[in-house]
């Protein structure tokens, strides 16, 4: 009879579930935040929240694990504990990298076409619905036209559906 016992191999798969729960354990490790006053702490939540990673798509300062954004987190922390109000801390950050760090833009003559682009497209795409449905209304009213037929036409037709309701009969 032979083992299957491969001397090592039970350790190389203790070693590796492991390793396995040791790296979930580090992804799940979040940055511990201390502030002077602990007031601040939800409003350095609500600015991670509403600022952009300037690196990632479409993720915020709370939600990028990028270089830039823990940078950007120590960043905000810091202004907050020089007292400056969270229009100012956008404000300076918007100095230094542009518009794109909002999340939501402010309306000014860059990027009016932003915020106004939806709302004409709703309103083009109603007229268009509305135009149709009229088009369609008033080709439904109309009335076909009766084809124009000549005396013996006529007497052929007369005579052809007069014999096929004797028939019917």
């Amino acid at each position: 009879m032979q083992s299957n016992f491969q001397p090592g191999l039970g350790l190389l798969k203790h070693v590796g579930v492991f390793l396995l729960l040791l790296s979930s354990a580090v992804m799940a490790v979040e940055d511990v935040v201390s502030f002077s006053d602990e007031s601040l702490r939800p409003r350095y939540q609500q600015l991670l929240e509403e600022l952009r990673c300037p690196k990632c798509q479409n993720q915020n300062l709370a939600d990028s694990n990028s270089a830039i954004s823990q940078d950007l987190r120590a960043e905000v922390q810091r202004l907050l504990e020089e007292d400056l109000s969270d229009a100012e801390i956008k404000e300076y950050l918007k100095n230094r990298y542009s518009e794109f760090i909002l999340y939501r833009p402010e309306v000014n003559s860059s990027t009016w076409f932003l915020w106004a682009a939806p709302v004409v497209l709703v309103v083009l795409g109603g007229l268009i619905v509305l135009r149709l449905s009229r088009r369609k209304k008033t080709s439904g009213m109309e009335e076909t036209p009766i084809p124009v037929r000549s005396t013996d036409q006529q007497q052929r037709l007369d005579k052809l559906l007069n014999s096929s309701k004797q028939g019917s009969e």
